[in-house]
């Protein structure tokens, strides 16, 4: 049967859908989505999508969201699309992944070669995986490769509060759905050991072999960033930009990322509080999240910490060119762990002062040994290591950092993980795994 083209859409020479939660969500894969989407249009992709949610559901879902005016424009040839829901209020979240799944279908069924990448696999793996399944079904000839990628969140809060409530059939079915992409891939080494971790466990609870099947299978792919908007920045719009925040360079110490509990950013201010280094620079926390009103409250009562809840893209680097210090003292909570730490790489991109972060999940990947490390939740500590860096570090020291810092994560230049992920010489675009065998490996 040849398919038809039903979607409005054309019909193009290669495609790749990213499912995702895009754009204005505050996250650093909705930035890697952004990447990759930029990376594949030099790489022979004529028409990129990313399919994602609407405005609406993300606002109601409460997510830290970018000021929606300021978001950066995508190339020309990347489409945004947000499904509308589809059905009426008495299955409100169905509707949302209804939308999804059925525009993805509807892509699918356009002759074009298609390459389909899902970001977190609660929920938009399934949504690929169901999409799949249904334009085979309808007899439609696809000529389409899938790729899963586990973000930290996929382990810490899905199938990790699955094991510790005993809930192992939403493990197995998150594992199924995961294996039954063409390819499976982790965020970082870290993110790998959790996974393989997780699934010895279902499997000494259920029989299943799912930690042979992602022994065999699971790579590493680490997130793309775009170093161009970080590396030689113009110093005389770093100051213009902390010219308008009454900031100056070297005068503060940044935090900059989400503004929640687990990032740490309580420890800092504690910390800070109680520095020498507080007399000679300021504290800037930068972000938005559920601890803001919180800290927003806290510094009410201090004119040493400023609080920014407004940071688009193009400031965040300058304001990380100019920081003293970038603190990120990020330590591991029940439902999250920091698994990589973009921001952290990003700021070793942009130069400034040393970056201040904790050995927690996969954040050694992301600083090498090119940071200021502190124990995770240890105040005092912390702000030894800010009297340290501020007051203390030499300026050759802080320059070595700096050099050595920007080395480490050039590895991360979205066009070098791009080629990793997508390479040109592909075998041909495999069949994806149905359900029947969805480990590739047996039941004992």
């Amino acid at each position: 049967m040849t398919s038809p083209v039903i979607g409005g859409g054309t019909a193009t020479g290669r495609r790749l859908v990213i499912v995702v939660r895009a754009d204005p969500v505050i996250c650093g894969h909705s930035g890697e989505a952004r990447n990759l989407a930029e990376v594949a249009l030099t790489r022979g992709f004529d028409d990129v999508r990313l399919l994602t949610w609407p405005i609406a559901a993300l606002q109601a879902a409460g997510l830290p969201l970018k000021p929606l005016d300021r978001l950066l424009p995508y190339s020309e040839g990347i489409t945004v699309e947000r499904p509308e829901p589809v059905g009426d209020y008495r299955v409100p979240d169905g509707r949302y992944l209804a939308g999804l799944t059925g525009r993805l279908v509807e892509l699918l069924a356009e002759p074009v070669p298609t390459v389909c990448l899902s970001m977190y696999l609660a929920p938009h793996a399934n949504v690929v995986v169901d999409a799949v399944a249904a334009a085979r079904s309808a007899g439609f000839a696809l000529d389409i490769h899938t790729i899963a990628k586990a973000v930290g969140s996929d382990v810490t809060n899905v199938i990790r509060s699955a094991l510790r409530d005993g809930n192992f059939g939403a493990a197995i079915a998150t594992f199924s759905t995961f294996l039954a992409h063409d390819e499976v891939v982790a965020v970082s080494q870290y993110t790998r050991d959790q996974i393989l971790d997780a699934a010895q466990s279902v499997d000494a609870a259920c029989g299943t072999r799912f930690a042979g099947a992602f022994r065999s299978r699971l790579t590493v792919s680490y997130p793309p960033i775009d170093t161009s908007a970080f590396v030689g920045l113009d110093l005389s719009a770093v100051d213009a930009a902390l010219a308008r925040r009454g900031l100056e360079r070297d005068g503060y110490v940044l935090f900059l990322s989400r503004v929640t509990l687990a990032k740490g950013v309580h420890d800092l201010i504690a910390a800070y509080a109680r520095s020498r280094a507080r007399d000679r620079v300021k504290l800037v926390v930068a972000g938005a999240g559920p601890a803001l009103h919180e800290i927003q409250v806290i510094a009410e009562d201090d004119d040493r910490v400023v609080v920014l809840d407004d940071v688009d893209d193009d400031e965040k680097p300058l304001l990380m060119r100019g920081c003293a210090a970038y603190a990120l003292p990020t330590k591991p909570e029940s439902d999250f762990v920091e698994t990589f730490g973009i921001a952290l790489a990003e700021k070793m991109l942009a130069g400034g002062g040393p970056v201040i972060t904790t050995i927690t999940g996969g954040t050694g990947e992301a600083v090498g040994d090119t940071a200021v490390i502190v124990p995770a939740g240890d105040v005092q500590a912390l702000a030894t290591a800010l009297d340290r860096v501020v007051l203390e570090m030499s300026e050759a020291e802080r320059l070595d950092l700096a050099r050595r810092a920007r080395d480490h994560a050039l590895q991360f230049d979205r066009a070098r993980v791009f080629d990793g992920l997508f390479p040109p010489a592909r075998p041909s675009l495999g069949e994806l795994r149905l359900p029947g065998d969805l480990t590739g490996l047996p039941r004992t």
